[in-house]
């Protein structure tokens, strides 16, 4: 009986034809064998031969990364950092509309209960009386700037009038000789009268566009505050109102978060409506510093002008325009060339 040949313990190992580890038996086979190598021998460095039972081949198995599989790297800790929330711009365009659409609503809910004496409504007397006054002045100041330039047009068309009138008289003069003199006179009055009248005219335009920029300009910049200073005032009474209701009703858990938000609105807009409030007062207090200075210099120079042509000196009427810095213009030099338009 023969006798079996004792088996070696590598060739427990199923090995393939082509000395290749069955892939179900993989697993296994390297957890035990990193067990039994002693410490500070790697996997990699491992040579394992194989005799099989009946087969002189052998089967040289590498200890190594397995087939199809990646060694990890290990990874180095550290701070982790999280993305962003990718923002939606269709999302805060919404976002925008409704805090807007909202924002109108509860304005103008204020301004109805308002005028149907319902609402209560912010006021500061001081402040409110000197914003009436302004706009009533900024109507005056108006009507005297409208009247001004119809006494310009007027004095154009006069003092054009005047120097027809002038050249028609000198020509006369030349082809007249029985009254060469006495159309002579008159063509001389009448260009004199043109002179003087131009002069005038220049003084009435320079008080003119004074007063249009005190009016059209500095004015209508302090009145666009006060609307947008209005305007803080309706939202601030709006969220006044909000919270006043809120906290008349009941608190509890569902209510307590609405009446902490609109609180948080309420200071909000009360902080804006302090400072467009402060922002009028000061830009009151600049309007009528300015004002008295610019209408006392043109009302002085209007009044010197008009005393000085009626009263046909010349002399004083030229000083007058010299005090104030005006330069007349030659006639035809409103007119822009063509390069100039372009």
């Amino acid at each position: 009986m023969a006798q079996e040949s004792p088996k070696n313990s590598a060739a427990e190992i199923p090995v393939t034809s082509n000395g290749q580890l069955e892939d179900s038996h993989e697993h296994s086979f390297n957890r035990d064998l990193k067990c039994s190598l002693p410490v500070g021998l790697g996997l990699s460095e491992t040579r394992i031969t194989s005799h099989g039972f009946d087969s002189t081949k052998e089967g040289i198995v590498e200890a190594g990364p397995f087939p199809g599989k990646q060694r990890r790297a290990p990874q180095k800790s550290g701070p982790v950092v999280l993305a962003d929330e990718v923002k939606n711009p269709a999302m805060e365009k919404l976002e925008l509309v409704r805090k807007w659409s909202l924002n109108t609503y509860k304005c103008t809910r204020q301004i109805i209960s308002e005028k149907l004496g319902r609402g209560s409504r912010t006021v500061d007397l001081e402040l409110e009386a000197q914003i009436d006054i302004l706009r009533d002045n900024k109507k005056k100041y108006e009507n005297i700037l409208k009247l001004a330039q119809t006494l310009s047009t007027q004095l154009f068309q006069m003092v054009h009038t005047q120097r027809q009138l002038g050249d028609a008289f000198a020509d006369l003069s030349l082809k007249s000789l029985e009254l060469h003199e006495e159309f002579g006179y008159n063509a001389d009055t009448q260009k004199l009268l043109a002179k003087n009248g131009e002069t005038l005219l220049g003084a009435i335009n320079f008080f003119i566009a004074s007063v249009n920029t005190l009016v059209n300009k500095t004015i209508e910049d302090t009145l666009l505050t006060v609307k947008q200073y209005e305007s803080a005032r309706v939202e601030y009474d709006a969220y006044r109102t909000d919270l006043e209701e809120l906290n008349l009703g009941p608190r509890d858990a569902s209510t307590l978060p609405k009446i902490e938000q609109s609180q948080q609105l309420f200071q909000v807009h009360k902080e804006k409506y302090d400072k467009m409030r402060n922002d009028v007062s000061i830009k009151l207090k600049f309007l009528e510093e300015n004002k008295v200075k610019v209408l006392h210099n043109q009302l002085v120079l209007f009044h010197n002008a008009i005393a000085a042509y009626f009263a046909g000196n010349q002399k004083q009427l030229e000083q007058t325009l010299k005090q104030f810095h005006i330069k007349l213009k030659t006639p035809g030099a409103d007119a822009p060339s063509w390069l100039e338009e372009q």
